[in-house]
Protein backbone atom coordinates (compact mmCIF):
# COMPACT_ATOMS: atom_id res chain seq x y z
CA UNK A 1 0.00 0.00 0.00
CA UNK A 2 1.46 3.43 -0.61
CA UNK A 3 1.42 5.82 2.00
CA UNK A 4 -0.40 8.29 0.37
CA UNK A 5 -3.22 5.55 0.04
CA UNK A 6 -2.24 4.77 3.44
CA UNK A 7 -2.77 8.20 4.85
CA UNK A 8 -5.85 8.40 3.35
CA UNK A 9 -7.66 5.73 4.10
CA UNK A 10 -6.65 6.37 7.97
CA UNK A 11 -8.06 9.81 7.49
CA UNK A 12 -11.23 8.74 6.44
CA UNK A 13 -11.26 6.22 8.87
CA UNK A 14 -11.16 8.57 11.09
CA UNK A 15 -13.48 10.75 10.42
CA UNK A 16 -16.35 7.67 10.43
CA UNK A 17 -15.44 7.13 13.78
CA UNK A 18 -16.18 10.68 15.09
CA UNK A 19 -19.95 10.65 13.20
CA UNK A 20 -21.09 8.80 16.63
CA UNK A 21 -19.60 11.72 18.54
CA UNK A 22 -21.78 14.18 16.72
CA UNK A 23 -25.04 12.02 17.05
CA UNK A 24 -24.13 11.51 20.84
CA UNK A 25 -23.79 14.78 21.64
CA UNK A 26 -26.98 15.68 20.40
CA UNK A 27 -29.13 12.88 22.72
CA UNK A 28 -27.58 14.85 26.01
CA UNK A 29 -29.02 18.10 25.74
CA UNK A 30 -30.62 19.22 28.68
CA UNK A 31 -33.19 22.08 28.71
CA UNK A 32 -34.41 25.04 30.80
CA UNK A 33 -38.38 25.86 31.18
CA UNK A 34 -40.29 28.42 32.59
CA UNK A 35 -41.89 29.84 30.08
CA UNK A 36 -45.92 28.86 29.03
CA UNK A 37 -46.08 28.57 25.12
CA UNK A 38 -48.54 26.27 23.87
CA UNK A 39 -47.47 23.01 22.31
CA UNK A 40 -49.63 24.62 19.64
CA UNK A 41 -46.98 27.31 18.82
CA UNK A 42 -44.59 24.84 18.96
CA UNK A 43 -44.80 23.66 15.87
CA UNK A 44 -42.57 24.73 12.92
CA UNK A 45 -44.20 27.30 10.32
CA UNK A 46 -44.38 26.76 6.84
CA UNK A 47 -42.35 30.00 6.06
CA UNK A 48 -39.33 29.58 3.99
CA UNK A 49 -36.69 31.73 4.70
CA UNK A 50 -37.11 33.84 1.63
CA UNK A 51 -40.55 34.84 3.47
CA UNK A 52 -38.57 36.23 6.37
CA UNK A 53 -36.10 38.81 4.27
CA UNK A 54 -37.18 42.07 5.37
CA UNK A 55 -38.88 41.19 9.41
CA UNK A 56 -34.74 40.86 10.16
CA UNK A 57 -32.07 43.09 9.47
CA UNK A 58 -30.52 41.68 6.34
CA UNK A 59 -27.20 40.40 8.89
CA UNK A 60 -29.69 38.64 10.78
CA UNK A 61 -31.34 37.16 7.80
CA UNK A 62 -27.96 35.85 6.95
CA UNK A 63 -27.53 34.43 10.16
CA UNK A 64 -30.80 32.75 10.72
CA UNK A 65 -31.57 31.40 7.44
CA UNK A 66 -28.26 31.33 5.71
CA UNK A 67 -26.58 29.73 8.67
CA UNK A 68 -23.82 32.64 8.91
CA UNK A 69 -22.20 33.91 11.92
CA UNK A 70 -21.47 36.93 13.18
CA UNK A 71 -17.97 38.61 14.46
CA UNK A 72 -16.90 37.30 18.03
CA UNK A 73 -17.07 40.05 20.19
CA UNK A 74 -19.54 41.88 17.81
CA UNK A 75 -22.94 41.64 20.18
CA UNK A 76 -24.29 44.26 22.25
CA UNK A 77 -25.55 40.81 24.14
CA UNK A 78 -22.61 39.83 25.04
CA UNK A 79 -22.67 42.60 28.21
CA UNK A 80 -26.69 42.15 28.65
CA UNK A 81 -26.81 41.62 32.35
CA UNK A 82 -30.18 42.44 32.95
CA UNK A 83 -33.24 39.88 33.99
CA UNK A 84 -35.21 39.03 30.94
CA UNK A 85 -36.17 36.60 27.96
CA UNK A 86 -34.24 36.26 24.79
CA UNK A 87 -36.36 35.36 22.00
CA UNK A 88 -35.93 34.60 18.13
CA UNK A 89 -35.30 37.54 15.96
CA UNK A 90 -37.32 36.27 13.45
CA UNK A 91 -40.43 34.62 15.44
CA UNK A 92 -39.93 35.52 18.82
CA UNK A 93 -40.41 32.44 20.11
CA UNK A 94 -38.75 32.56 23.62
CA UNK A 95 -35.34 30.52 23.57
CA UNK A 96 -33.09 31.25 26.42
CA UNK A 97 -34.27 33.17 29.97
CA UNK A 98 -31.73 35.66 31.65
CA UNK A 99 -30.93 33.07 34.26
CA UNK A 100 -29.32 30.61 32.16
CA UNK A 101 -26.69 33.48 30.31
CA UNK A 102 -22.85 33.17 31.51
CA UNK A 103 -19.65 34.92 30.13
CA UNK A 104 -17.90 31.92 28.17
CA UNK A 105 -14.85 34.31 27.03
CA UNK A 106 -15.91 32.98 23.43
CA UNK A 107 -17.36 36.84 22.28
CA UNK A 108 -21.02 35.26 21.85
CA UNK A 109 -24.00 34.98 23.93
CA UNK A 110 -23.64 31.82 25.59
CA UNK A 111 -26.17 29.98 28.10
CA UNK A 112 -26.00 27.28 29.77
CA UNK A 113 -29.72 25.64 29.34
CA UNK A 114 -32.46 26.93 26.65
CA UNK A 115 -36.09 26.34 26.88
CA UNK A 116 -37.52 23.27 26.96
CA UNK A 117 -39.15 21.76 23.13
CA UNK A 118 -38.26 25.68 21.54
CA UNK A 119 -34.59 24.22 19.80
CA UNK A 120 -34.00 22.04 16.94
CA UNK A 121 -30.83 20.49 16.75
CA UNK A 122 -28.79 18.73 13.75
CA UNK A 123 -25.19 17.42 13.74
CA UNK A 124 -23.07 20.18 10.99
CA UNK A 125 -20.05 19.36 9.79
CA UNK A 126 -19.16 22.24 8.29
CA UNK A 127 -15.67 22.85 10.92
CA UNK A 128 -14.97 18.71 9.78
CA UNK A 129 -15.41 17.70 12.84
CA UNK A 130 -19.75 17.31 13.76
CA UNK A 131 -20.88 19.63 16.28
CA UNK A 132 -24.43 20.25 17.07
CA UNK A 133 -26.12 22.96 15.55
CA UNK A 134 -29.25 24.54 17.22
CA UNK A 135 -32.39 26.05 15.55
CA UNK A 136 -35.76 27.77 16.69
CA UNK A 137 -37.91 25.13 16.33
CA UNK A 138 -40.70 27.50 14.96
CA UNK A 139 -39.40 29.40 12.37
CA UNK A 140 -35.70 27.27 11.60
CA UNK A 141 -33.84 30.46 12.21
CA UNK A 142 -30.17 28.79 13.05
CA UNK A 143 -28.89 30.49 16.56
CA UNK A 144 -25.54 28.60 16.85
CA UNK A 145 -24.08 25.50 18.29
CA UNK A 146 -23.88 23.67 21.67
CA UNK A 147 -20.33 22.25 22.96
CA UNK A 148 -19.68 20.46 26.51
CA UNK A 149 -17.49 23.19 27.86
CA UNK A 150 -20.13 24.83 29.98
CA UNK A 151 -20.79 25.31 33.21
CA UNK A 152 -22.71 23.41 36.12
CA UNK A 153 -25.38 22.44 36.22
CA UNK A 154 -25.48 21.27 32.26
CA UNK A 155 -22.19 21.67 31.19
CA UNK A 156 -23.55 22.61 27.93
CA UNK A 157 -22.39 25.59 26.19
CA UNK A 158 -24.98 27.24 24.29
CA UNK A 159 -23.19 29.66 21.67
CA UNK A 160 -25.37 31.90 20.08
CA UNK A 161 -25.35 34.68 17.49
CA UNK A 162 -26.54 37.89 18.90
CA UNK A 163 -28.13 39.09 16.07
CA UNK A 164 -30.34 35.91 15.54
CA UNK A 165 -31.79 36.84 19.22
CA UNK A 166 -33.76 39.95 20.09
CA UNK A 167 -33.76 40.40 24.40
CA UNK A 168 -36.75 41.53 26.28
CA UNK A 169 -36.58 42.64 30.08
CA UNK A 170 -38.21 41.18 32.61
CA UNK A 171 -41.31 43.54 33.25
CA UNK A 172 -42.10 44.28 29.48
CA UNK A 173 -44.20 41.91 27.53
CA UNK A 174 -42.96 39.62 25.14
CA UNK A 175 -43.69 40.28 21.60
CA UNK A 176 -46.73 37.87 20.30
CA UNK A 177 -45.50 35.19 18.42
CA UNK A 178 -44.74 36.23 14.27
CA UNK A 179 -45.38 34.10 11.58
Amino acid sequence: MKRRDFVSSMMAGGFLLMVPVGFAVARDIRYYHDVSVPDSALQPLEHKGEWWRGKVSSDAWQILFREATEPAGSSPLNGENRNGTFVCAACYLPLFSSETKYESGTGWPSFWAAHEKHMGTKTDYKAFWPRTEYHCIRCGGHQGHIFDDGPEPTGKRWCNNGLALTFVPEGETLPALRG
